[in-house]
């Protein structure tokens, strides 16, 4: 992997990981446009990309970050129920290896255009239902379970995981500027438990390591750089994602995933296989 694609890659993750469009999609897409297979991507890169976009939701959140740890710890309770369905699946998803399956290069573009169809209708979906309602509920079990079954099939490549959440608090009813803040602070058990565990496991199996021997400068370099561009990309799409929220626009990004859907699935049988 080259410095370039580094860059790429780290603006890429940082900007579709707040914004309904999926980063694991997006990540497998680019990867395999630029011909990039897991081996070729140093472990402790991908683990810094998304330490990037974990500072990105702290700078923007940080009172509230502080408040999860105020009593009456009602915010942090709701924060612990919404993340147990993602942890399941994507111990389950881990365990399965099935990541290595859906996006196997034979299948990643039939595999990529489903998901991005999938979560295009959602978010269309979401915005009509919305325009035809008010809601007004806060945050409770009723509006914090469904965002955190939504959150599970994120695990998912071409699935958004803040599509999924905000969509499925705003069905459940849910007031937008409450499930702007929830679905972003979701993120935050999200990455820093990956992040914990693959760099666990990383170090323990000497892969990080033997990526830094094998790498050089040019890893030291792109993770650097990488590290950088996804956190202020992820800054940049967190702030543009609460403007829309509390519009619920989001038929833009429902056709930009239906392109998106178009050119994986015309790449898989003409540059993928």
């Amino acid at each position: 992997m080259e410095i370039w694609q580094a860059v790429i890659l780290g603006f890429v993750q940082g900007l579709t990981e707040f914004l309904p469009v999926s980063s694991s999609g997006h990540i497998a897409f680019f990867q395999g446009v630029f011909g990039i297979s897991e081996q070729d991507i140093a472990l402790f890169f991908t683990i810094i990309l998304h330490l990037g976009t974990l500072v990105a939701v702290c700078v923007v959140f940080w009172r509230d970050i502080i408040a999860l740890f105020r009593k009456p710890f009602k915010t942090f309770g709701f924060l612990v129920l919404a993340s147990v369905p993602a942890a399941i699946t994507g111990l389950l998803f881990e365990i399965l290896h099935l990541d290595e399956v859906l996006l196997k290069r034979s299948n990643m573009g039939l595999v990529l255009s489903v998901f991005f169809l999938v979560t295009a209708t959602v978010l269309f979906v979401t915005e009509m239902v919305v325009k035809r309602r008010q809601n007004t509920l806060p945050l409770c079990f009723r509006t914090v379970i469904p965002m955190g079954v939504a959150q599970a099939f994120a695990v998912l490549p071409g699935i958004s995981r803040s599509g999924s959440t905000i969509c499925a608090g705003t069905l459940a009813g849910c007031k937008s500027e409450d499930v702007a803040k929830f679905s972003f602070m979701m993120s935050i058990p999200v990455i820093l438990g990956s992040f914990i565990i693959e760099l666990g496991m990383g170090l323990y199996k000497g892969e990080i390591q033997q990526s830094f021997t094998d790498g050089g400068a040019t890893l030291g370099w792109s993770v650097a750089l990488g590290f950088l561009v996804s956190a202020v990309a992820g800054l940049f799409a967190i702030k543009v994602m609460l403007k829309v929220i509390k519009k619920a626009n989001y038929k833009w990004f429902s056709l930009y995933l239906v392109c998106m859907a178009i050119v994986c699935f015309v790449l898989h049988f003409t540059y993928f296989n």
